[in-house]
């Protein structure tokens, strides 16, 4: 017997909003909003450095995003205040007849620190992964953000052999452009495997922050022994990172080695690596 119409198009989603803001008050970062809607949450705040350094964990319960599931997350860090967001683990883009869609809007005022530090984004093949990153940054804002994306499961002898993964990314400084930037990666596309593209590699992420570092400090950078395929470019007012890697771990880890050293040069703080990322 065949299904009614309706019934045969239904297919069950997601659909999450999350909304994050940040003052100073005194010496302390406060959130000063946090309005959820659907299946996206953050933990409490966390002050491992002391107060002036507000941390988030963004949770989202389902554990992965399949095809219709939409999330949208914006967060707004005012003037003086100092925000870190980071996840607790990996994001998961399952396999879907259809697209799921991320938005990510983030505002930083002048006179303030936004860190952008999720864990890595697994897109399984045959997924439809849709990413689009907004970033307005105000007078001398400070920006650390970072992505890791890893196209199939390799631990499971998946490749990316179907699906897409499609992602821009736009950073402006009152309102003029920064960094423009568009991917899109289809399943079992010769590029994947070509010297011109990921050769070979199933994991690639990608390092800006706002600033410029000397050539000292930039070339103990480009020396990290590190497994991955990975350099560093300065560009007027942004440091940017490559890297591919067999292993999302090995981007990740190579990752936070440049944090390490890049996050006192340009914002003025030792790096404490968040405690979520041990777990």
């Amino acid at each position: 017997m065949n299904q009614p119409a309706h019934t045969a198009l239904f297919t069950p989603s997601w659909h999450a909003e999350l909304e994050l803001g940040y003052a100073r008050r005194g010496d302390c970062t406060r959130p000063v909003l946090r309005r959820h809607q659907g299946p996206l949450r953050v933990q409490k705040h966390l002050y491992a450095e002391g107060p002036e350094v507000c941390q988030h964990i963004i949770v989202h319960p389902p554990g992965g995003i399949a095809g219709g599931d939409r999330l949208a997350i914006s967060a707004s860090v005012d003037s003086g205040a100092w925000a870190q967001l980071t996840s607790p683990g990996a994001a998961k883009w399952y396999r879907a007849t259809g697209p799921a869609y991320q938005t990510l809007a983030l505002r930083v005022a002048a006179g303030a620190t936004l860190e952008w530090l999720p864990q890595e984004t697994i897109v399984f093949s045959a997924a439809q992964a849709e990413l689009g990153t907004r970033i307005e940054l105000q007078g001398n804002a400070r920006l650390f953000y970072w992505d890791v994306v890893a196209l199939g499961r390799p631990a499971s002898g998946e490749r990316f052999e179907r699906g897409h993964f499609q992602a821009h990314l736009d950073i402006r400084r009152d309102g003029q452009l920064l960094w423009h930037e568009r991917q899109r990666i289809v399943g079992g596309d010769g590029l994947l495997d070509s010297p011109i593209g990921l050769g070979g590699q199933p994991v690639f992420a990608t390092l800006l922050v706002t600033g410029e570092v000397d050539p000292e400090l930039l070339e103990r950078c480009r020396s990290l022994p590190h497994p991955v395929r990975g350099d560093l470019t300065q560009l007027p007012g942004l440091l940017v990172a490559r890297c591919l890697a067999s292993e999302a771990l090995q981007a990740r880890a190579w990752l936070i080695e440049l944090w390490r050293l890049l996050r006192p040069a340009l914002l003025g703080r030792e790096a404490v690596p968040p405690r979520i990322w041990s777990t």
